[in-house]
């Protein structure tokens, strides 16, 4: 689904990452890890297509995502769902309303969004909460909130990037579960995080990052880091 060909990307005279050849097979569960600096973002944002490589390519299926028209661009990012350690809500509208918005976006007619957006509240076990704003939230539902958005438009990738980061041991899980529960639906999760015990955990494929190198990528990998 997705491949990385021998990509570097360069900041100056800094190396983000430094000949990075890896690929992500349609309904993987893939963590990325490694210490602030190693390469982590700067990954999700080539896949994301918002950075360009500096060599090398990144294909997803068999099409190099760089050389796509503006057009072509826009419907490769629909296919990917975002979820950011920050949440990114709209504050001034419901959690109906914000998963409400996504849809409007991708042009849902206004029977669609009736006809999902309870179902993926359901999903995210928020739906005694979808007419409370996001400071009516706490920051594990707010997350879960952040979930059900990136995936309303049932997209093919979601891309989680710290989505731990914020949240209290009991959220962090709750969090982890929605995600193992998405990609046993058939999504392919990509899940960037510093959380040992959360890696350990899922017990599925394990990348690490170390100074814009991959250094280790194990099928049932653990989170192995000096």
């Amino acid at each position: 689904m997705i491949y990385f060909d021998n990509v570097t990307k360069k900041y100056k005279e800094n190396f983000s990452l430094e000949d990075v050849t890896i690929s992500i097979a349609p309904g993987e569960f893939v963590s990325i890890v490694g210490h602030s600096g190693a390469g982590k973002t700067t990954l999700t944002k080539l896949i994301l297509a918002e950075e360009a490589p500096t060599s090398g390519t990144i294909s997803f299926e068999s099409t190099d995502i760089h050389k796509l028209s503006k057009n072509d661009l826009m419907n490769f990012r629909r296919k990917i769902g975002v979820v950011f350690q920050d949440f990114r809500l709209l504050p001034n509208r419901t959690a109906y309303e914000n998963i409400a918005f996504a849809m409007e976006s991708t042009g849902k007619s206004d029977q669609e969004i009736m006809d999902d957006v309870p179902h993926v509240l359901e999903l995210v076990d928020l739906t005694n909460r979808a007419f409370h704003f996001p400071h009516q939230l706490s920051g594990g539902e707010k997350q879960r909130l952040a979930i059900a958005r990136a995936i309303i438009t049932q997209p093919d990738i979601i891309i989680a990037d710290e989505p731990t980061g914020n949240l209290d041991p009991m959220n962090a899980a709750e969090v982890i579960k929605i995600l193992k529960k998405i990609n046993d639906l058939g999504t392919t999760v990509i899940l960037t995080t510093h959380n040992k015990s959360i890696v350990d955990n899922i017990k599925k494929r394990v990348i690490t990052l170390e100074n814009g190198r991959v250094i280790r990528d194990e099928k049932e990998g653990k989170y192995v880091l000096k």
